[in-house]
């Protein structure tokens, strides 16, 4: 347990946390929406600080990043909770615990710990992962400034609903993103997240101002974001405040391991098939399916002259150009290498 980074006392021992875009004001022995942060006596406390639930070493390919140190491994970590409770969460298990039943569980960890980890492993990079980084900020932090020193990079896995006040304090130290752009509709995300739309682009165009590799990745579930109408809105927001560089993954949706969802099939070939072709008409420059491996729209290609330059089957790549130039043509394919 440690008080927490970004909060405001308020009036009869109330508080307002300022960890995400909930601004939750929490009373006194109460907890905040995301269900580790506590109202204690009037300060608010982070009760999953260094309580690790997930650790893993991960290829970096399955955040997923495919142009930032592809081929490389990263030391992935997460505590238990999180700010949204997205209908569709295949972590829900971890995801939730704390707001299911108050249960706060994890191994201890130090910073120290965790980096010493990442250099034992040769791992050039840690992932802050599979649950949501903004609400383990506190110790997510105090890893990414020792990790910044041991010239590891940092990398966070988000729904991108984050407060600005915490991406002013983690974009010294944060080097790439890949952020879930869930739906273009509003009513999505208050309905099947928990959480606004507006806070996520707002803070994506933050992340591309402040210089930091982002790619962006769509769940495709069928009925409720599949329409053609969803997904060019959403190519063309990457396209026109992103830049048309920035990678989209779209991504098949899987209703067996899904919180609850299980009564919609999963996201037909065809329709991922159909979103990759929206992106490409709309001139992005990288497209890729995700959860099918082994289709060709997963592979990276000269946006010049449409040579395969990363050949990838799941996670597993084969690279084919010069230092990030194209071999047939010299084009910049936008990788990040080191």
């Amino acid at each position: 347990m440690k008080e927490c980074l970004l909060y405001k006392k308020l009036e009869r021992d109330k508080v307002q946390c300022k960890t995400c875009s909930h601004y939750c004001i929490i009373p006194k022995g109460q907890r905040g929406i995301c269900g580790v942060r506590e109202n204690k006596d009037g300060k608010l406390y982070c009760l999953n600080y260094g309580k690790i639930v997930a650790l893993n070493i991960d290829p970096i390919e399955k955040k997923p990043l495919f142009h930032f140190l592809p081929g490389t491994q990263t030391l992935s970590i997460a505590t238990v909770g999180c700010n949204f409770r997205c209908a569709n969460c295949q972590n829900f298990d971890i995801s939730q615990m704390p707001k299911e039943n108050g249960r706060i569980v994890g191994k201890d960890f130090s910073p120290k710990e965790i980096v010493k980890l990442a250099q034992r492993n040769k791992t050039p990079s840690i992932s802050y992962t599979y649950t949501e980084p903004t609400i383990f900020l506190e110790f997510a932090l105090d890893v990414m400034k020792l990790a910044k020193q041991k010239g590891i990079k940092n990398i966070w896995v988000s729904n991108g609903f984050m407060s600005k006040e915490t991406l002013e304090k983690i974009s010294p130290y944060l080097d790439a993103a890949n952020i879930d752009l869930k739906s273009f509709s509003e009513n999505f995300y208050q309905k099947y997240c928990g959480g606004k739309l507006k806070p996520v682009l707002d803070n994506l165009i933050r992340l591309r101002k402040n210089n930091i590799w982002i790619e962006v990745t769509t769940l495709i579930i069928p009925t409720l974001s599949d329409s053609t109408e969803n997904l060019k809105q959403i190519a063309l927001f990457i396209k026109e405040k992103l830049g048309e560089w920035t990678p989209w993954h779209v991504t098949r949706f899987s209703g067996a391991i899904s919180w609850k969802l299980q009564d919609i099939k999963d996201t037909p070939i065809e329709t991922l098939k159909k979103a990759y072709e929206i992106g490409k008409q709309l001139r992005l420059k990288y497209v890729y399916t995700g959860n099918i491996p082994g289709l060709p729209t997963e592979d990276t290609f000269c946006p010049k002259c449409n040579a395969l330059v990363i050949d990838r089957t799941g996670y597993v790549i084969h690279r084919h150009d010069h230092n990030g130039k194209c071999p047939k043509c010299g084009q910049d394919l936008d990788l990040i290498l080191k």
